[in-house]
């Protein structure tokens, strides 16, 4: 169509204007639509999409949906094929329950020594005290397993298992408040606005699922601490990717998904000729003004309706073994807690979800932590073992990478006052305990090691670039080529910062 077409000049005015500019864009010898759709959805999406005037169906966008943009994946042996993250907000107390220092015993109530502090930076929260009473944990520690990995007594379930686990004790970040550190093992950046790594992932790599999305969130509360930091639905968005690659969150009441159920009066065939009609008025949108936005709506739409079905099969638990069930514990009946979004975890890992990822809050532990780490280890413990069991009785878990950790560190320092009995921890982005397990990490083993106040890393240092690296690794992709052109520049999860693939927890 040109603007002397007679069809053209039939056309509202703010329509002529539309196709005036899209047809200049899109079908310029430059090529300069072609190119930016093409960044956009990846070349074997465009190619399905075709052209403009050549709108996908209902069922082809959706299929679109499905697919990933690496077109030469994988760059890599494949060893995971999916990722559950077991996210532990507020950031747990590496030195009470992973990295004893029995040492420290003899030193209680002592000022941290300037040479360990070495005038790094402190927040506000403890800037302003007078001193930094050391506080050894007054939590037991024993050596479990053939690979003799040091527990706390706070988690006696994970005890059971620690042979299938890889520890990394030398995490670090650059971030030293919640959010921004959040944010920054979520996006790899401190700043909102970017893609979360679920995001890349089904970026890159598509979906399996047909009827799910590639990437779910899961969230929970703690017991250890109910007023815990909060958390935004920006942490699992896709930023600047395709809007159809952000995090669909399951809620903890209700219909896992809004609007999951039908209005009264609406049956599903009704609902199946709705989304035709819709589906049919976007399609002959898109061949106005070409806006790949609109084929994302329309797989969006068709994910919709595939949930109707497909969300409630995957909550009803009710066919579970009794055995399955007492293996996650008492809280697994109760929608919404750790417990049962472990389990939710497993199902949708049988039904090949590209990413799950679990918020648990509660472990912002600035006072009383004695106490509440006690609650979030009781929330945690016992099904984060379920759930490393489940997977490897079903064969699921050599190919489930599963990781564990928050967003920094504890400092060995109490925060206000210092009990017998009891101390506070405040922030600490120095160093910090993650662990791995399934998916192509080495069991068994422990890497990484720190100072004897727990301040400093000592050796093999790992940083968040690091381990997302080491994650994509696993999953078949080359940090370095999974990218997305934004203002000018190939953005990529790993940035440009010189991440490494951690390879001594590699098999």
């Amino acid at each position: 169509m040109n603007c002397n077409d007679h069809a053209f000049q039939r056309l509202p005015v703010t329509a002529q204007a539309e196709v005036a500019r899209r047809t200049f864009l899109e079908r310029s010898a430059a090529g300069l639509g072609l190119a930016a759709l093409s960044s956009l959805v990846g070349e074997r999406a465009f190619e399905k999409r075709a052209t403009a005037a050549e709108p996908v169906s209902n069922a082809q966008a959706a299929q679109l949906q499905s697919r990933g943009t690496l077109t030469s994946w994988p760059h890599l042996p494949v060893k995971a094929k999916r990722v559950i993250y077991l996210f532990q907000s507020g950031a747990p107390s590496q030195m009470d329950l992973f990295d004893p220092k029995p040492k420290l015993v003899d030193k209680r109530g002592e000022n941290l020594p300037d040479s360990i502090r070495q005038g790094q930076r402190l927040t506000t929260m403890t800037s302003g005290q007078k001193n930094f009473p050391v506080a050894p944990s007054i939590f037991k520690f024993a050596q479990h397993g053939q690979s003799g990995a040091w527990l706390s007594e706070l988690m006696p379930h994970l005890a059971t298992v620690v042979d299938d686990l890889c520890f990394i004790k030398s995490m670090r970040t650059d971030a030293i408040n919640h959010d921004p550190a959040i944010t920054f093992f979520q996006t790899g950046r401190q700043l909102a606005g970017f893609p979360s790594m679920g995001s890349w992932l089904s970026y890159g790599l598509g979906s399996e699922c047909e009827d799910l999305p590639a990437y779910v969130v899961l969230t929970s509360f703690g017991t250890g601490r109910r007023d815990d930091q909060p958390l935004y639905d920006r942490l699992w968005s896709s930023g600047f990717l395709p809007t159809q690659h952000a995090g669909v969150k399951f809620r903890n009441t209700g219909d896992p998904v809004l609007y999951l159920s039908n209005p009264p009066g609406v049956d599903r065939e009704a609902r199946r000729e709705t989304l035709d009609e819709l589906g049919a008025l976007n399609r002959r949108r898109q061949a106005v003004i070409g806006d790949p936005e609109i084929g994302a709506r329309i797989a969006q739409y068709e994910m919709a309706f595939r949930m109707q079905a497909s969300v409630p099969d995957l909550t009803d638990i009710s066919n579970e073994p009794a055995n399955v069930l007492e293996m996650y514990g008492p809280e697994v009946r109760t929608p919404g807690t750790y417990a049962a979004n472990c389990l939710l975890a497993r199902r949708l890992a049988e039904r090949d979800v590209r990413f799950v990822q679990l918020f648990h809050m509660g472990w912002d532990h600035h006072g009383g932590l004695p106490k509440a780490i006690r609650g979030q280890c009781s929330d945690t413990d016992q099904p984060t073992t379920a759930l490393i069991k489940d997977l490897k009785q079903r064969g699921l878990l050599d190919d489930t990478l599963i990781v564990w950790g928050g967003e920094f560190g504890r400092t060995i320092y109490s925060q206000g006052a210092l009990t017998a009995d009891n101390y506070g921890r405040d922030h600490h982005p120095r160093c910090f305990t993650v662990f791995l397990a399934g998916g192509g990490v080495k069991p068994g083993m422990s890497l990484g090691t720190t100072d004897d106040y727990c301040y400093n890393i000592t050796a093999d240092p790992v940083s968040i670039f690091d381990l997302h690296a080491t994650m994509l690794h696993l999953l078949g992709i080359d940090h370095n080529r999974l990218t997305f052109k934004f203002q000018g520049l190939d953005a990529r999860l790993t940035g440009v910062e010189g991440a490494r693939v951690v390879r001594e927890v590699l098999l």
